[in-house]
């Protein structure tokens, strides 16, 4: 029996203790195919303010908004809610096990896609707070330059730095009904960019995206893993309110995975990882009225003993 490489286990051999993640949501914060400026609505699957069938792009491209500065109100909101917020979830985890470290997890939308002073900003103040020992920043690979990678490795040197790419898949075909706004290309570019910087990275990867099969799902975890990441989250997809996926899978155009085929994809994918390469999710749920339909992604609990119980099948303990 083998231990699974968790990104846990990554971060408590390094530091050693258990290092806690704190997500953060920073007001005003969004994505290029949600404001317009590569797509309109988002992504199929995702559930945001933006979403109406008759929206018109109106496009913002993060290098043309008015620079940052100490004296913008839009930043000084954006750090107060982001210092209540981290503030609030260090006394929950404290309080609950006793956490003592803590990594920031930027997390919603996409987390560089804003001006290159503001994200100065707010990852330096992030990283100033007591027992916070490094960032993990979640974005797309549409969302990434070389001004910003200068910044982060530099940064790296004395803190624990994490870019997180949402791959999802490596079919352009699927990118396109789906609505990502760039095809794979844009992600390998991003991707050898990044790891060019010597920073860590972290790809998002969703098994059960309209029109793929478990062969399509294995190839975009082959084509993901050869580009070298450093970690892997894997998700399901699934079926919420007020998305273009619910309009068709209401419209009989989208069947969800089973959750037999998703662990049966999940396990083959672990059991074919890199050594080297840690796993940050395994499974996603969400267990209130928004969630449509697969049901089983609606019990973690019940997942996450499926999936435990397999691994342990195959001579590996998560």
């Amino acid at each position: 029996m083998r231990n699974l490489f968790t990104f846990g286990r990554y971060l408590r051999k390094k530091f050693g203790q258990k290092i806690y993640k704190i997500p953060v949501s920073i007001p005003g914060f969004t994505c290029p195919n949600i404001d317009g400026s590569v797509a309109v609505g988002g992504c199929t699957f995702c559930e945001n303010e933006s979403f109406s069938p008759n929206l018109q792009a109106k496009p913002k491209n993060r290098f043309t908004l008015t620079p940052a500065s100490k004296e913008n109100p839009l930043l000084d909101f954006q750090l107060t809610s982001m210092d209540a917020q981290i503030a609030k979830t260090k006394t929950l985890l404290a309080k609950k096990f006793k956490a003592n470290s803590f990594l920031v997890y930027f997390q919603s939308f996409s987390n560089t896609y804003a001006p290159l002073n503001t994200l100065k900003i707010l990852y330096t103040e992030a990283l100033k707070k007591e027992s916070v020992v490094g960032l993990s920043i979640g974005t797309r690979s549409d969302c990434i330059d070389e001004e910003l990678l200068v910044f982060l490795a530099e940064l790296s040197k004395t803190k624990e730095i994490w870019i997180e790419i949402g791959v999802q898949s490596v079919f352009d075909e699927t990118l396109k009904r789906i609505n990502r706004g760039h095809d794979f290309e844009n992600v390998e570019k991003a991707i050898k960019l990044i790891k060019s910087y010597g920073l860590n990275l972290c790809a998002h990867l969703i098994f059960g995206l309209p029109g793929e099969d478990e062969e399509m799902m294995k190839e975009t975890f082959r084509r993901t893993m050869a580009l070298g990441v450093d970690s892997v989250k894997f998700h399901p997809l699934y079926v919420v309110k007020n998305t273009a996926l619910a309009n068709e899978y209401r419209a009989g155009k989208f069947e969800p995975i089973s959750e037999e085929a998703y662990i049966r994809i999940l396990t083959w994918c672990i059991q074919n990882l890199p050594t080297n390469v840690s796993v940050q999710r395994v499974s996603a749920g969400i267990d209130d009225d928004t969630l449509i339909s697969p049901e089983w992604c609606r019990i973690k609990h019940s997942q996450m003993k499926k999936i435990k119980d397999a691994l342990k099948g195959l001579g590996i303990n998560y």
